[in-house]
């Protein structure tokens, strides 16, 4: 199972889009991100409402697979199961929006949610027409409050209804209603017999199922699912997932005997033809003759996949008149086969969209002032403790999720250590953190989407002091006060708590950095020093990632996983606070 086809394991989201858009000729790239790429079609029509979806990579033929004329517009690639960043979304946004406006369709997982989310606030404020739809389809696990069902095949019915609605010439408004119609109508739920292998990476040993054992209901990042047992024969499996997806107890989808309604027959990636027949036999038979249902349309194959995962997953679309058209409807997206053009020789990437930040700031100043030299000094070292803590932070995460907590915000540290040496304003707090900010967008997932409000909104604080102030940190009088460093994390901590709907006790990153802001805060007004205070919020952030282990997770990926799975795990992200306050409090002068 190891031993899977590609070049270089850093590559392999790069090479596979290059690949799809050299192979189709409606298809163009959009240059200027070495690692995200996003997927266009160069054919589209202006006058009509644009759509973008996407997400992290490994779930192929989504999402660049449905960009054509009757599906998306654009399609935005992260790294495998990392979300892609706001910059890259906003990116698609200025590329593919005219005026009729633009609709994001985003499965609901809270990286994708957040920088795709951050994307549509920018691009409202650069003007543009946006919209959001948020799909959630899963039918395996109990509805949450805040995360709600995880996004899975069914979205791919979203795609195909609102891709009619766009082609047919509605407006935005229209389009929306069209794709919230049909993700109201849609239910889902997946199952399978091994998890995903990341690309480089061995098999787990002992595997998570082992031999002669399902899982029921696990996502497509390999997320543990509903149940475990036995491995039964197709027929009784397809009756226990049609059964979760029509349950009268859970409320999702609710279909009465004769309503009309398309099923979506998915491969999870290592699924065989055969066996998907087999399965599509199993579904149409129990939704004819023990659900009484009429099975108006079919489509078998690989839809949204994970990797390498060998199962199966059912999605159901009620269907009416108009759903039923927008199915029927003509697409170009190569993932529903359509006559191809001639292709062209050679295809230039498109040049990436000005951004309205373009020229912004002056980069790093020839000469530091000694508050300069000291940030510089609490930059590189929180760097370095990051990077020193991926390999731990990376197995914390790959006892609950996918195990790219620490590579991710390693990334991020690197691209930090290179903006100290070239990009970042280093004499001005503020405009040190927005650059920062602007750095880390490249990191993706919810960290990197976390992070970046995080620090948006604390140089926001910063940047509120007048021009005298500003100056005095310039001529390097010791940049701002601990009092206004108290304010900007103060600041974050808000931005953080009303954009990722988490609290303190929801098991992320905020149980470390709350108590460490609160304690920061209650030691400067005790007369402590910005040192002083700075070691007791390092000591709260450590206590506060400590407590998160066996607590129940109410946010986040980790919310979709056993409590049993987290008693003795502490949450990768809450460990990551505490690590770089630590090396925060050690270099602050004393």
């Amino acid at each position: 199972m190891a031993n899977r086809f590609f070049n270089k394991t850093e590559d392999v989201v790069s090479e596979a889009i290059e690949g799809l858009v050299a192979s189709h000729p409606h298809l163009l790239l959009l240059d200027g991100f070495p690692q995200v790429k996003v997927v266009f079609d160069g054919t589209a029509d202006k006058s009509k409402v644009a759509l973008i979806s996407g997400g992290g990579s490994g779930h192929e033929p989504a999402h660049a697979g449905y960009v054509g004329k009757g599906m998306l517009t654009a399609a935005v690639a992260g790294d495998v199961f990392a979300s892609p960043p706001t910059e890259a979304v906003l990116a698609a946004i200025r590329a593919v929006t005219h005026a009729p406006g633009v609709l994001l369709i985003v499965k609901n997982y809270t990286g994708d949610r957040l920088n795709f989310g951050l994307a549509v606030e920018q691009a409202r404020t650069e003007g543009y027409k946006v919209e959001m739809i948020v799909v959630g389809d899963d039918c395996a696990l109990p509805h949450s409050r805040i995360t709600g069902r995880r996004g899975i095949a069914g979205t791919v019915f979203v795609h195909k209804v609102a891709g009619a609605a766009a082609a047919a010439g509605h407006d935005l408004s229209a389009v929306l209603a069209a794709a919230e119609s049909a993700a109201q109508s849609v239910g889902s739920m997946g199952v399978a017999t091994s998890v995903c292998t990341l690309p480089g990476a061995q098999p787990t040993d002992p595997p998570r199922i082992g031999p002669g054992e399902m899982e029921l209901g696990l996502g497509i990042h390999g997320e543990p699912g509903a149940s475990k047992g036995p491995l039964l024969p197709v027929d009784a499996i397809v009756l226990q997932v049609l059964e979760r997806i029509i349950s009268t107890e859970t409320g999702y989808l609710s279909v009465q005997p004769g309503d009309r309604v398309a099923l979506l027959v998915n491969s999870l990636g290592s699924t065989t033809p055969l066996e998907l027949s087999i399965v599509a036999r199993a579904a149409l038979t129990q939704l004819k003759g023990t659900f009484k249902l009429a099975v108006a349309r079919v489509f078998v194959g690989s839809f949204m996949t994970s990797l390498n995962m060998a199962g199966f997953s059912l999605s159901l679309l009620l269907l009416d008149d108009a759903r039923t058209a927008a199915l029927d409807a003509p697409t170009q997206a190569p993932a529903w086969p359509a006559p191809q053009g001639e292709l062209a020789l050679h295809k230039a990437p498109v040049p990436l969209p000005r951004s309205c930040e373009d020229g912004e700031g002056s980069g790093r100043p020839q000469a530091l002032t000694p508050f300069g030299k000291v940030m510089e000094r609490a930059l590189l070292a929180v760097c370095d403790a990051l990077i020193a803590a991926a390999p731990k932070l990376d197995d914390l995460d790959s006892r609950i999720g996918d195990g790219d907590c620490g590579s991710t915000l390693r990334s991020g540290a690197e691209a930090v250590k290179a903006a100290v040496g070239t990009s970042l304003p280093l004499n001005h707090a503020g405009a040190t953190l927005r650059g920062l900010a602007k750095t880390l967008r490249v990191m993706g997932g919810t960290s990197g989407a976390l992070y970046n409000i995080g620090l948006t909104a604390a140089a926001g604080e910063l940047l509120k002091q007048d021009a005298s102030g500003a100056a005095a940190a310039a001529a390097g009088e010791g940049g701002p006060s601990a009092t206004k460093w108290g304010n900007a994390l103060e600041a974050a901590v808000t931005a953080l708590l009303r954009y990722s709907g988490a609290a303190e006790g929801d098991r992320t990153m905020l149980d470390a950095l709350i108590p460490a802001q609160q304690h920061f805060t209650r030691a400067l007004q005790q007369g402590h020093n910005a040192a002083a205070a700075l070691d007791t919020a390092a000591a709260a952030a450590q206590e506060g990632a400590e407590r998160t282990r066996g607590m129940a997770a109410s946010a986040g990926r980790s919310s979709y996983v056993p409590e049993a799975v987290l008693k003795d795990v502490p949450d990768p992200g809450a460990c990551a606070v505490a690590a770089w306050m630590g090396a925060l409090a050690a270099v602050v002068p004393r």
